[in-house]
């Protein structure tokens, strides 16, 4: 049985002080958390190597935002695999909506970060999703093949086992809407399947396919008992210690 992954992506929010604030909150809450649940929280990066310290042996998983595809060099403002690993993440979150919109990064970057990441051994959370125009067009289960095709092109079955797909419509990232369980459900299925084509039947079983756009604790529960919605991909409900819980309790 696979077990649910609920990851806090928290953007470019909190500073240092408030980055504190929070994980005290949400170790508070994290002692009625049951086995078959992982919970991963994913600052920014100046808040890294505090939250590091902080989680320490309380089983919280720790992830970045981003990362660059090269080991170093000259390239101003970024981040490698090996500083995040040196400040104690295990994983990271590539391909994103807003990475992929607003700094225009193709399938084709985003698979470089992933062999990236995966060599190095984080793990990704391996963001796709269809905007709402694609959605209205008809064309979600297109753009998600597409987007899920380009994105593991040479990432062998060993290596996907390390890999986390979140399914997030961008038309659902922050706006207050939510797909419906059933309209998640349905292309939970379809990228469960899609697996199964380009790499096994054991492959897409054990994958973790994880819902983001809008999660809060008042629709997690109908959302995660669905079968193939294997966690949660959270936002803004992750910046409060009490709507963050309130979400991986609800399983």
């Amino acid at each position: 049985m696979r077990k649910k992954v609920i990851a806090g992506n928290w953007k470019m929010n909190n500073d240092l002080n408030q980055s504190v604030e929070l994980i005290a909150g949400i170790k508070n809450k994290i002692s009625s958390l049951k086995n078959n649940v992982e919970v991963i929280v994913c600052p920014p990066f100046t808040s890294l190597e505090t939250t590091a310290a902080l989680i320490k042996n309380t089983g919280i998983g720790l992830g970045a935002q981003n990362m660059h595809f090269e080991e170093s060099g000259a390239f101003t403002g970024e981040i490698s695999a090996k500083m995040l690993l040196s400040v104690g993440c295990n994983y990271v979150i590539l391909g994103h909506s807003e990475r992929r919109a607003i700094f225009g990064e193709p399938d084709e970057l985003i698979n470089l970060k992933l062999k990236k990441a995966l060599s190095s051994g984080l793990n990704p959370i391996f963001c796709i999703g269809e905007t709402l125009a694609e959605r209205e067009n008809g064309s979600t289960f297109d753009i998600v093949k597409k987007q899920v095709t380009n994105g593991l092109v040479g990432i062998s079955s060993d290596d996907l086992k390390k890999v986390i797909i979140a399914y997030e419509p961008v038309w659902a990232i922050g706006t207050g809407k939510t797909a419906s369980p059933a309209q998640a459900q349905e292309v939970h299925v379809y990228i469960r399947r899609l697996i199964k084509e380009l790499y096994s039947a054991d492959s897409a079983e054990n994958i973790i396919i994880q819902y983001g756009g809008s999660v809060k604790p008042g629709n997690a529960a109908e959302l995660l008992n669905q079968p193939d919605i294997d966690g949660a991909l959270v936002g803004g409900a992750c910046l409060e210690a009490e709507s963050f819980a309130g979400i991986f309790t609800a399983i």
